[in-house]
């Protein structure tokens, strides 16, 4: 498996190929994590990215350089991981096929079942304790560890869920027959 490091190459693209692409992927974020099974795009010109108005103090990570974190609170509860792509572009990790660390994504999540740990962006958050302070790091480097796969998973495709505007869009991207995914495709 290939380990990303300081190459920012794999994410200077649409968010789009990137979302697909990071299907598959080997997660951790010091040492807890596994296998990215969901993920969504958006980018700049789309009305349902927090991009779409503009740079401000909240999305300032999403007009970084590729390859970046951008973390936000989601609704005050929960917060969410993004890889930033194309300046204004982003990935939204929506859930993840726990594999490292499992005894502490239950404790953070004090929940028992695996489906249920990072089943959805804001259980993901929880359970690889995001928080604020990663926001705008680079993916390359210490807490993060991605590591893409060697071989093309089967990916399925639909649209993307928990937004109002832009729904139409097919942007959301699965692992095939994942039972780890947050909603069915």
């Amino acid at each position: 498996m290939y380990r990303l490091n300081s190459d920012v190459e794999f994410f200077a693209r649409s968010a789009v190929e990137v979302a697909a692409d990071l299907i598959g992927s080997d997660f951790t974020v010091s040492g807890v994590g596994g296998v990215i099974v969901e993920t969504e795009a958006y980018l700049p010109d789309d009305a349902a990215s927090h991009s779409f108005a503009g740079t401000t103090a909240r999305n300032r990570a999403m007009f970084g350089p590729p390859a970046h974190a951008y973390i936000y609170l989601s609704y005050g509860l929960h917060w969410c991981l993004n890889f930033v792509c194309l300046p204004g572009s982003a990935v939204l990790i929506r859930a993840i096929e726990p594999k490292w660390g499992i005894e502490t994504m239950r404790a953070r999540r004090g929940v028992r079942e695996d489906r249920l740990l990072c089943s959805g962006p804001g259980r993901v958050g929880q359970a690889l304790a995001i928080n604020r302070e990663q926001d705008g790091l680079p993916l390359g480097r210490d807490p993060f560890r991605l590591t893409l796969p060697t071989t093309k998973p089967p990916v399925v495709t639909g649209p993307r869920v928990g937004i109002t505007k832009a729904v139409e869009h097919p942007w959301r991207f699965g692992l095939a027959r994942s039972p780890f995914v947050s909603r069915k495709f």
